[in-house]
């Protein structure tokens, strides 16, 4: 006996409730990239923020931050965060010192530094250089990283907050080596990239919303009774 195929086409009436099935669908495969991993370039940030005029964000709970650009049911693994100590001048080096301090009070940071570089750099009337500092190795760092990390299975998104096409080459790693795993740009203020637009599997900006939803507290105790506070300039 031969096999009979049966075949189906839902009625017109039925039309808007297989879209909506097939949407449920797509839902459910986009949840499941639900492990996060989010890379913080922190210089990437810090000048948006800076440019933006908004230094009352600087004592920015970073892990916060990133839970607070997520959705549920997804899962904020880890927060890496990547700067440099910078060489002065003092005061300014003693606020950034305070906020890595309260940085390494948060569970679930791990933080990566890079160096500054002195690099020549001449006048343009008398010729006469002078040496200026220059932030080096973040986006080697944040590449090897996000590749390493993808590679190993850490993660089903990476959540990736800079506005440097430098960038670019690591996103496009990931999305060949693995079509699964998505790497989602989030934009620190006024650092909009169209090139990191166009490879990233989605993006989103910081906001300010987000950022006052994100700070510390302006006092942080910590282990033998002393106390973190955030720099007067910041508030």
């Amino acid at each position: 006996m031969a096999s009979v195929t049966h075949t189906w086409r839902c009625h017109y009436d039925n039309i808007a409730y297989c879209k909506q099935k097939s949407t449920v669908r797509l839902i459910a495969q986009y949840m499941k990239s639900k492990r996060i991993i989010a890379y913080v370039d922190g210089f990437n940030l810090y000048f948006g923020l800076k440019e933006k005029g908004w230094s009352r964000y600087y004592w920015l709970n970073i892990y916060v931050l990133c839970r607070n650009l997520l959705k549920p049911p997804q899962q904020l693994i880890l927060v890496t965060y990547f700067t440099s100590r910078i060489p002065g001048p003092p005061d300014k080096k003693k606020r950034q010192s305070a906020f890595l301090d309260a940085l390494g009070t948060v569970p679930g940071i791990k933080s990566y530094y890079g160096k500054y570089q002195t690099t020549p750099v001449p006048c343009e009337n008398c010729g006469h250089s002078n040496g200026f500092p220059e932030e080096k190795m973040t986006d080697v760092q944040i590449s090897s990283e996000m590749v390493s990390d993808a590679h190993l299975g850490k993660y089903d998104t990476a959540l990736l907050i800079t506005g440097d096409r430098d960038l670019v080459p690591a996103i496009e790693r990931v999305r060949s080596d693995f079509p699964n795993k998505r790497v989602l740009v989030a934009f620190p203020p006024l650092r909009t990239n169209t090139d990191l637009k166009v490879v990233a599997s989605a993006y989103i900006h910081v906001t300010g919303n987000v950022l006052e939803r994100s700070l510390f507290p302006p006092q942080i105790p910590i282990i033998g009774g002393y106390i973190l506070e955030c720099p007067p300039s910041w508030h």
